[in-house]
């Protein structure tokens, strides 16, 4: 797509910190990091976001970031990482260009965590029965 970001990024139109790169993926430093060593990882072949791409494309990023976060772990000394996608504008998706984060994370760094909160009485029973009878073919 021509107005992509990553894909101008994966065609070398625009710059960038790359770190891995194959056949089928790229793998760069996000520009604007949560922390330092926090990682771009893209499948080369446009796809807008994880719940539309396919098989072979979701193999071949997860198995990149795998490779990726392991390396990121260690050059950065990190005792973990985050490891995350958005998927649509609403769940922060800004570059729809599917990419997955690798956050390096230490103890007491102070990236805090979304808000959790429990179910009201009966609700988990409702929504995990609309999740059942939800999946698509």
């Amino acid at each position: 797509m021509s107005d992509c970001l990553f894909c101008k990024i994966v065609s070398k139109e625009l710059p960038s910190y790359k770190v891995y790169e194959d056949e089928h993926t790229i793998a760069f430093l996000d520009i604007r990091p949560v922390k330092a060593g926090h990682t771009i990882v893209v499948p080369k072949a446009h796809c807008a976001d994880f719940v539309g791409a396919d098989d072979a494309c979701l193999q071949s990023v997860l198995k990149t970031t795998q490779q990726v976060a392991r390396a990121v772990l260690s050059a950065t000394g990190a005792e973990g990482c985050n490891i995350t996608t958005n998927n649509g504008a609403a769940a922060g998706q800004s570059v729809f260009h599917l990419h997955w984060h690798i956050i390096p994370r230490f103890e007491g760094d102070g990236l805090a965590m979304w808000s959790q909160a429990p179910y009201a009485q009966g609700e988990a029973e409702k929504i995990a029965e609309n999740i059942r009878t939800s999946f698509l073919p």
